[in-house]
């Protein structure tokens, strides 16, 4: 398993801890700021799906007037490491 740690830019969380297992998949989602219940709901949601997948389906959520959201932050950390 390989963990990451993501600074996030333009959002109210600063940092986002991973792990991608073998097979691609995505674990312990940790969020470090933002809005805590918000924030673990998406870690919970994420846990042990394809890291493509959720690149796929959180890329390009906004947070209101903001370009990006945390969402889109995850989104943008696995867009570094996927091929």
């Amino acid at each position: 398993m390989q963990h990451h740690t993501y600074q996030t830019q333009g959002t109210c969380s600063v940092q986002i801890d991973f792990d991608i297992d073998d097979q691609g998949r995505i674990h312990n989602v940790q969020y470090l700021g933002g809005c805590d219940g918000n924030l673990q709901g998406i870690g919970r949601l994420v846990e042990g799906m394809p890291a493509a997948e959720v690149r796929d389906r959180l890329a390009g959520i906004r947070c209101g007037w903001k370009d990006t959201s945390c969402p889109d932050q995850l989104a943008q950390a696995l867009n570094e490491i996927l091929p």
